[in-house]
This record gives C-alpha cells, structure tokens and sequence, in this order.
C-alpha cells in the first residue's frame, strides 16, 4: 500500500507545519485597518430605570 509509506507525506506534512507557523503569522500581523475605529461620542450613556413589573 504505498500510502504507508511515511516519505513523501512526512516532508509535505513538516514543510506545510513550517508555513503555517512562519508564514502565515508574519501576514497575519503585519495586517492593518485602513481606517482605525474612534469613538463616535464622548458624553456617556444615559440609561433608564427598567419599570416593568417582573411577574
């Protein structure tokens, strides 16, 4: 059964780990927001009392 044989798919499975835990970080986190987030206000939030009864 040549899928048994651990040669050309331990290489494949080694070099593919290599790419994922090199590579792929390295884009991952040079990723930036064109636009960063702001806040939209500064006052707070007022919230109301909650009124209804809790039967």
């Amino acid at each position: 059964m040549p899928q048994l044989n651990p040669n050309p798919w331990l290489m494949i499975l080694l070099f593919s780990w290599l790419v994922f835990l090199t590579v792929v970080p390295l884009k991952v986190m040079a990723h930036r927001f064109l636009n960063d987030p702001t806040s939209q206000s500064a006052k707070p939030v007022i919230t109301a009392a909650w009124t209804w009864p809790w039967h």
